[in-house]
């Protein structure tokens, strides 16, 4: 597939009929024009002197590139060089349009306003000259536009708008045709510069990939494009310079600005061997990376990737939107066709006044606004989302995350920090107890020694080695410490003892409170025991609470942990049920059990969750993008803990809202036009304000959505 940004689409429903016309062409059956993005993509085969004449029917044009042919499945590198190339031709030549247009409207005005002024004094030929003039400039293009469209019988707004420009010169009413010429060229520039402004504010977003890096090789420093770094290469970043790729730092230490990956502002700190992204920026040191991932496959070409392409994905809402504009155009025509016959014939109405009347129904006939309703809201959201560290793939996923009432947590690594820490320990020799846990545990690498440890150093024990230290699974392990043999492990690792009461009962106790057990004994009697769990995240209930406050009727846990130790997280986070001992096929049925009742998300961090998150209507991964995270989530936090998930859903919401508002002042201002047409009080410039009206209104509502509130 190719892929080409087109400039001057005026409106989402010319780009809807455009696209329609490019698929009837031979290969042309797979071709797309996204109005939200201003990209078409189309079949190498098919022919692009027709595609370009199909554009030009309606003022629209490609955009010339560097790489013109720039293919798709070139990976997401050549897009983002593209970028650059396409964006300063497409931001000229888009904005010496508008001035064009900016100027030709003001002219109109003033040649409508000296009419209006002379109308009385002078010859009427002079006037109706003065008002054609002012007509011609502000409204040729849709005339002409629309001609070509009535002789091919297609019906949009340019065709509407002629009939009723024609309609209003025969019957004598050159003022009127004047203001609606005036008015629909203002109307059309507004609705361009709305989706504009969403776009600019998304390629803000995107221009933030690294152009260029200084290599360094044989202790030479050179500078070399983004697309030259190799695997392994090793960059210089000074302060100040933006990191080019995700790699590791070889050498200096400083703090890095992660906010253009992860909307985090807060500096983190980045020493040797630490990785580090492609995007953020080195704040004071000078660092040296070296280079794990070629740009393309680095993080921040992914975000940027999947932004871009998701605001390619039609959502449902847009989906009925466009079907519907396709039937409402021309039962309207319908309309105004018995408006403009039945009065005069039925009730002896006059022909001229019902003509205009007819007329006028014509324009509210438009279904511009409506079809705006929906992709300036989608891009901003995504946009807003984005800025924040938070990746929504596409408009559908956004629209469910808004209608989101049932939120399924993993507890590892999502709830919890995924690390074991010692939270109780019930020691019976102190002398001897964390000593010997130390010894044995020093050379250990996994996880529960690792949490034993740092309790050990955190007593201040710096303890010897062990020896003879051997492993038995699924017990624990023995060894010999100053000549005496020690057990350390869970139960089955004691079983040589006799255990007291007390013993015994203190192992119910934190077995009890869902902890894991790790006993220390010698040959005779236990010497101690340690009560191990996850750390849960400081962020955790705050998020449970606020997710409540975003309207999250109910929160699940699923863990393949004990029952008892989901039973604690549980109270300890707030979430309203904890199910435990789940293998993954065990989480994925129960994620399509809370399916079946509502709209569920599951929130993972991405690693051993992708089954049950691409089981919900929403998968939500978290964790630094983890590449499988990345690729089996429909929204990704980049951040490494849930604190984003809430304000990720208001904004979800706040979109669907602004969706549904939109349509129905869409809607609503164009019943009235239409019901002030049964008494004859319908006119042109009233037809053309309802729509024009609706049409900056639900741009400046849908644009609402890019402000940020500051807490």
């Amino acid at each position: 597939m190719n892929e080409y940004r087109v400039g001057g689409l005026s409106c989402g429903n010319c780009a809807r009929t455009l696209e329609e016309e490019i698929r009837r062409l031979e290969h042309g059956d797979t071709a797309t024009l996204s109005f939200n993005s201003g990209k078409l993509t189309v079949d190498e085969r098919i022919s692009l002197v027709k595609v370009k004449e199909i554009l030009k029917s309606d003022r629209a044009y490609i955009v010339p590139s560097d790489e013109h042919d720039h293919k798709h499945d070139h990976s997401h590198d050549s897009h983002d060089h593209s970028h650059d190339s396409h964006d300063h031709s497409h931001e000229h030549t888009h904005g010496h349009g508008n001035k064009k247009m900016i100027g030709m409207l003001i002219v109109s005005a003033v040649i409508y306003v000296a009419a209006i002024l002379l109308d009385g004094y002078t010859a009427s030929l002079t006037v109706i000259s003065l008002y054609l003039i002012a007509s011609a400039l502000s409204g040729y293009t849709t005339f002409y536009k629309g001609l070509k469209n009535l002789l091919r019988l297609r019906f949009n707004i340019d065709t509407l708008m002629t009939i009723a420009l024609v309609g209003a010169v025969s019957i004598g009413d050159w003022k009127e045709a004047t203001l609606v010429a005036i008015l629909f060229g203002l109307n059309e520039l507004l609705e361009g510069l709305g989706m504009e402004k969403a776009r600019r504010s998304m390629e803000t977003l995107l221009s933030v990939a690294p152009k260029e890096a200084v290599r360094l090789e044989n202790g030479t420093e050179t500078a070399v494009p983004i697309a030259d770094l190799r695997v392994g290469d090793t960059v210089v970043v000074k302060p100040g310079q933006q990191i080019p790729s995700d790699g590791s730092v070889l050498s200096g230490r400083s703090s890095v600005n992660e906010a253009a990956i992860t909307g985090e502002p807060l500096p983190v700190e980045k020493a040797e061997g630490e990785s580090v992204f492609g995007g953020s920026i080195n704040n004071e040191g000078v660092l040296h990376v070296r280079i794990a991932k070629a740009y393309q496959d680095s993080s921040l070409a992914k975000i940027l990737h999947l932004v871009e392409e998701a605001q390619e994905t039609k959502t449902p809402t847009e989906l009925f939107i466009n079907k519907f504009a396709k039937y409402y155009t021309p039962l309207i025509m319908l309309v105004a066709a018995l408006v403009i016959v039945v009065p005069p014939l039925f009730f002896g109405g006059d022909w001229t006044k019902w003509l205009y009347q007819g007329l006028a129904v014509l324009i509210v006939g438009c279904p511009c606004a409506l079809i705006l309703s929906s992709p300036i809201a989608i891009v901003s959201g995504i946009t807003r989302n984005a800025r924040n560290g938070i990746l929504v793939k596409g408009g559908v996923f956004l629209e469910q995350l808004g209608k989101l009432d049932t939120v399924a947590f993993d507890k590892t690594g999502t709830l919890t920090k995924g690390e074991p820490r010692v939270e109780q320990t019930v020691v019976y020799d102190e002398a001897l107890f964390l000593t010997v846990a130390g010894a044995i545990e020093k050379s250990s690498t996994h996880p529960l020694a690792k949490a034993i440890m740092k309790e050990v150093h955190r007593a201040g024990i710096e303890p010897q080695d062990a020896e003879n230290v051997s492993t038995s699974a699924g017990r624990g392990i023995t060894a010999t410490y100053e000549n005496e043999t020690y057990w350390l492990g869970n139960e089955k690792s004691i079983e040589h003892l006799e255990l007291s009461e007390d013993v015994r009962s203190s192992i119910d106790e934190l077995k009890a409170n869902g902890l894991t057990l790790v006993l220390v004994a010698d040959s005779r009697r236990i010497l101690g025991m340690f009560g191990i769990a996850d750390a849960i995240r400081e962020e955790s209930r705050a998020v449970i609470e606020d997710l409540r406050r975003s309207g999250i009727r109910h929160t699940i846990m699923l863990t393949g942990d004990h029952q008892m130790t989901a039973d604690r997280v549980a109270r300890a986070v707030g979430v309203d049920e904890a199910y435990g001992n789940l293998l993954p096929e065990d989480k994925v049925s129960h994620v399509k059990q809370l399916a079946a009742k509502g709209r569920v998300g599951m929130v993972g961090d991405g690693i051993n969750d992708a089954p049950a998150l691409a089981s919900a209507q929403l998968g939500i991964a978290m964790g630094k993008g983890t590449d499988s995270a990345i690729e089996t989530a429909d929204i990704v936090l980049m951040q490494d803990h849930l604190g984003k998930l809430p304000s990720a859903i208001r904004v979800g919401k706040q979109v669907n809202r602004t969706i549904r508002f939109n349509i129905g002042v869409s809607m609503g201002l164009k019943l009235i036009a239409l019901l002030l047409a049964i008494p004859g009080w319908l006119s042109l410039w009233i037809a053309i304000l309802s729509d024009m009206g609706a049409t900056i209104f639900v741009t400046l509502v849908s644009l609402t959505i890019l402000i940020e509130k500051r807490k």
